[in-house]
């Protein structure tokens, strides 16, 4: 039997195409737009693949972060714009469903990322999950403490012989509790399962299928999904993917801090940085990738990203710009 190929999801269009799509939505949606500007927009949107995915882009993240208000300028908006995408119908049906489905906080901020749909239907049936900007607390039936952060969801099953956690998406702290049964408790990813060895740790998804664990009490064991094993102890931390662990480094305690609503910057990059403030804020940042390596230092407020970013515009060589109600672009300055 012929092996099935892997399935493979388009490249996610750059970061001049979406800004692109951007300024055009935004110039149709103001009702402003002539009828050759129109064309221009057709053009531009003829003219690549990669320019028809960046559009859709910004319309499946309109339908969540932005509406047209009544009036007779916004009915005229709303003319223009409905004459303009008549050639993305069928493109903007299948689009409205997804569109029903980001009513929660942490389908919004999955929706507009490639390739997410399998993983965000997951993280709506979770047993628990956070919507943006959410940061949760709870404490399991054995007594286990969890954190979780914005944007996250794991499934919870106990039963006599074991405790376990599958992390669905974003991130967790954990404290474990004692099991007066001495039930062993372990957390699962997509990239492989963790045994926590009495302790205090982190679990956190990224977008390049990589599992990032975060130890600061005890020890945790780590198994690949393809039998790579290793075990982590206090204070060390370490990146793994379905068939490979990294070197073990340092781990920074500040990290806890996202707990309390805080970022805690210790030369990190910027792009960092922005997909933490990602994860809470309702809308679209647009980091430049000229950027993306930028050191940040310093303590900022998670919870009100703008605020956020309007400190690092202070202190860092960037431009923060808003192109639409729900979309900030980051540029550099000058």
């Amino acid at each position: 039997m012929t092996a099935k190929p892997p399935e493979s999801h388009p490249p996610e269009p750059s970061h001049q195409a979406l800004e692109q799509a951007a300024e055009w939505f935004a110039l149709l949606l103001s009702g402003e737009a002539t009828e050759a500007e129109r064309r221009r927009w057709e053009v531009w949107l003829g003219e690549s693949a990669e320019h028809r995915q960046a559009w859709q882009y910004v319309e499946r993240m309109s339908r969540r972060f932005d509406t047209l208000k009544a009036g007779s300028a916004s009915r005229l908006a709303a003319s223009a714009y409905q004459q303009a995408s008549n050639v993305l119908f069928q493109r903007r049906q299948l689009l409205l469903g997804m569109a029903a489905l980001a009513g929660s906080g942490l389908l919004g901020w999955m929706s507009w990322r490639p390739g997410a749909m399998p993983g965000l239907a997951q993280a709506w049936l979770a047993d628990h999950r956070t919507g943006t900007g959410e940061v949760r607390e709870m404490v399991l039936a054995d007594g286990t403490r969890v954190w979780l952060n914005a944007a996250s969801a794991f499934n919870q099953h106990f039963d006599p012989v074991r405790r376990r956690l599958h992390l669905l998406a974003g991130e967790i702290l954990i404290d474990t509790a004692a099991d007066p049964s001495q039930r062993p408790f372990y957390v699962e990813t997509p990239q492989g399962c963790l045994q926590a060895l009495g302790t205090r740790f982190s679990v956190r998804l990224d977008d390049s299928a990589q599992t990032f664990l975060a130890v600061y009490e005890g020890a945790v064991a780590v198994r690949t999904q393809t039998g790579s094993t290793t075990v982590v102890p206090a204070g060390q931390q370490v990146i793994f993917s379905a068939d490979s662990l990294s070197a073990m480094a340092p781990a920074d305690p500040a990290r806890e801090a996202w707990t309390r609503g805080i970022l805690i910057a210790r030369n990190i990059p910027l792009s960092e940085v922005v997909d933490e403030l990602r994860h809470h804020y309702h809308g679209y940042l647009s980091l430049a990738p000229e950027l993306a390596g930028l050191r940040v230092f310093g303590s900022y407020p998670m919870s009100d990203p703008e605020a956020a970013l309007a400190m690092l515009e202070q202190v860092m060589p960037i431009r923060v710009s808003r192109k639409l109600s729900w979309w900030i672009s980051i540029e550099a300055r000058g």
